[in-house]
């Protein structure tokens, strides 16, 4: 009788810890089905044999809308509409809808004009959520998103795939040395409802602070039809700069300089390592990417357009901030978020 007793209690516990592991997947909701990020996004977790660090998570609903202004973005939902149904997705027909059945978010919209009003919602009800490039179309959205973070306790992140590509990890985290400096390159293809550099261009100065780090102070720009090319002083004297290319073969890379030897910035090489990085915030609650590295890198891009509105002169990134400050308040009460 015993060892039936034993017998019976293993089975049960077997039985127990196979429900818990299914009860234990982390459920997770896509915002806007208009860009190719979120159907990879899909395809990673929702395969049938995900990679061992992707596993445990599932996207189970999304909200398609979406951009609809942006026809190039707009017209890609039916198609990714399609292909979320197929990886198991449900579709939902409100944010509201989709924030019932989820645990955490993932703000895809390509749209960052959308992503306040979007992502308050989210932030509104307490889930942790990933707001992928840009988060917000310009300065003043980046800011107003923190600021209604503050006020609701929220945990956000944003970031480029190319922040987390191995080789510009190892720069960041001193492997070659201290990084002296560095030259960095990526597409910047513009879009007319969004600030130069939001767009794209983003993608290339994302990969210079991630090299850099921050304490930018200083930034001017000399732009033509096909290229453009910002500078920027840090507080320590080191100069970074950027390069955002219209013309030819779309690249991303660079080079740093740094007090071993002068090494080749990190490419884009998928999404799988972003994607890692998005599900360990879902898990540990932990932020990856601060909240000042994320605002400085917008300053950036702002401070270069004023410097090209005024031919090139050098702009103080603390005073663009701070003119950012003021416009995010006036779009926060105008939106009546505060």
């Amino acid at each position: 009788m015993e060892l039936k007793k034993i017998i019976f209690i293993s089975a049960l516990f077997l039985i127990s810890s196979l429900w818990g592991t299914s009860q234990d997947v982390i459920k997770i909701g896509i915002i806007g089905l208009d860009t190719s990020h979120s159907p990879a996004f899909i395809k990673l977790l929702n395969s049938k044999s995900p990679l061992p660090e992707h596993q445990g998570f599932k996207v189970v609903a999304a909200y398609p809308y979406g951009s609809t202004r942006i026809e190039s973005s707009a017209k890609r939902i039916p198609e990714y509409t399609r292909t979320a149904e197929e990886y198991g997705v449900e579709i939902v027909e409100s944010i509201p809808e989709l924030i019932d059945k989820v645990d955490c978010v993932m703000l895809e919209t390509n749209d960052g004009n959308m992503h306040l009003e979007q992502a308050a919602e989210v932030m509104k009800a307490g889930k942790p959520m990933f707001i992928d490039k840009p988060i917000g179309a310009t300065l003043a959205d980046a800011i107003a998103i923190y600021r209604l973070a503050d006020k609701y306790n929220a945990l956000i992140f944003s970031s480029s795939a190319l922040r987390y590509v191995p080789k510009n990890q190892d720069l960041r985290k001193g492997v070659y040395g201290k990084v002296l400096g560095a030259d960095c390159f990526s597409p910047a293809p513009g879009e007319p409802s969004h600030p130069d550099f939001s767009w794209y261009g983003i993608h290339g100065v994302e990969t210079l602070f991630t090299v850099m780090g921050t304490g930018c102070k200083e930034v001017n720009r000399m732009s033509s039809e096909g290229t453009d090319v910002v500078v920027g002083l840090w507080e320590d004297g080191r100069i970074g700069t950027f390069r955002g290319c219209r013309n030819g073969r779309y690249a991303y890379g660079g080079t740093a300089f740094c007090e071993k030897k002068e090494v080749a910035v990190g490419g884009y090489e998928g999404y799988e390592v972003l994607l890692t990085q998005i599900l360990a915030f879902f898990k540990t609650r932990e932020v990856p990417v601060s909240e000042k590295e994320t605002l400085e890198i917008f300053t950036f891009m702002e401070a270069s357009n004023e410097s090209k509105r005024q031919n090139g002169k050098i702009i103080s990134m603390e005073k663009t901030y701070q003119k950012g400050m003021k416009e995010a308040k006036k779009l926060l009460q105008k939106k009546k978020l505060l």
